[in-house]
């Protein structure tokens, strides 16, 4: 059985009631524009769990022309430093290992701020 539950009275430090409250400010900052300012892809498995991408990088193409190439860290995250988001024009990522051997290859639309490449 469920008990009612009842606000308490607001009183003064005295034992009198509060007759009159103060409006509080709203302290929530709505956020405009991207939240990363930076591309970010995240490489991850089928079930959404991030691979082991340690020796990995990945080259950034905007149609045969290479913007970036960076290292991946050990959580399966890439940042190009050099691509502001939201994204202006589509963009190619290719995925490649310390020996040379290309694993993936996507294309990243325009208008984006994260990308995850799945598989």
């Amino acid at each position: 059985m469920a008990v009612k539950r009842v606000k308490p009275k607001r009183l003064t430090s005295k034992g009198g009631r509060v007759v009159r409250r103060r409006a509080v400010a709203s302290t929530v900052v709505p956020v405009i524009g991207p939240t990363f300012r930076r591309l970010t892809v995240s490489w991850v498995q089928q079930n959404g769990v991030p691979f082991d991408t340690t020796g990995f990088f990945a080259r950034l193409y905007q149609g045969s022309r290479i913007v970036q190439t960076a290292a991946f860290d050990r959580f399966g995250v890439v940042r190009f430093s050099r691509v502001p988001t939201l994204t202006d024009v589509p963009y190619t990522i290719r995925v490649i290992d310390e020996n040379g051997v290309q694993y993936r290859q996507r294309t990243i639309p325009a208008g984006v701020q994260t990308y995850a490449i799945i598989g």
